[in-house]
């Protein structure tokens, strides 16, 4: 692993059993993210790109092939370190916001500060200035329900942010709202990467964002692919 990859997967393979079949949902999947760097995953629905994107995270375990985050191979880990490996160094963004309903903005945001271990006054204080940084300095009283769709997913992706992971990890974070909104989400998220060097893995089915993005990966046949989009900015 190269000194400016924060995230590797080498020969990587999903297969799950139903009944009495094996399915292969991903084969033999190599994918090196560099620091700082925008990468984003199409594909057709089914084709495995959530599946990859928990492996890469350690939210599951491959069936061959191995998955390095900063260094450490995921592995080789206990539960417990697994989970203080992802506090570290990833972040995670999906389709649905998953804010927890009862906390605010900035409870759920200092959440993953407080897992770490940091003071509640301090876990406030970096969630404040990273609410305030998205457009939320208004908001971080307001629960999720009292929040728009597109504030909720920038309070998602302050949250991804609050531990400045080496890689987010997002899994179609625009998908669930309208064309506007996930242009100034997207545009946050560019921005940010800018900012922080946090590298980008996103899966889209928006070929038009994922034009943004430094490299464009097909999922297809459970492998990926590099392909040119024509209208790449």
């Amino acid at each position: 692993m190269s000194d400016n990859s924060i995230l590797r997967a080498q020969g990587l393979g999903r297969t799950y059993a139903q009944g009495d079949l094996s399915v292969d949902v991903l084969s033999n999947v190599d994918l090196d993210i560099a620091k700082g760097e925008r990468i984003a995953i199409i594909g057709s629905s089914g084709s495995g790109k959530s599946t990859l994107l928990h492996l890469l995270g350690g939210l599951d375990s491959p069936t061959a092939g191995s998955v390095i985050i900063a260094g450490q191979n995921v592995a080789t880990l206990s539960q417990a370190k697994r989970g203080r490996l992802r506090n570290e160094h990833v972040g995670f963004v999906y389709q649905f916001h998953h804010l927890l309903p009862e906390f605010s903005a900035l409870e759920n945001v200092s959440m993953p500060l407080l897992i770490r271990g940091l003071s509640k006054s301090k876990a406030a204080m970096a969630s404040e200035e990273l609410l305030t940084r998205v457009g939320l300095g208004d908001r971080l009283r307001h629960k999720p329900s009292e929040l728009s769709g597109g504030e909720r997913q920038r309070a998602a992706i302050a949250r991804a942010l609050v531990t400045r992971p080496g890689v987010v990890l997002a899994d179609e974070p625009t998908g669930n709202l309208d064309e506007t909104t996930a242009d100034r989400v997207y545009e946050l998220m560019l921005e940010l990467n800018k900012e922080l060097g946090t590298s980008f893995l996103v899966v889209t089915h928006d070929t038009r964002l994922a034009g943004r993005m430094d490299r464009v990966l097909k999922l297809t046949r459970g492998g990926l692919q590099a392909v040119e989009l024509a209208h790449k900015e």
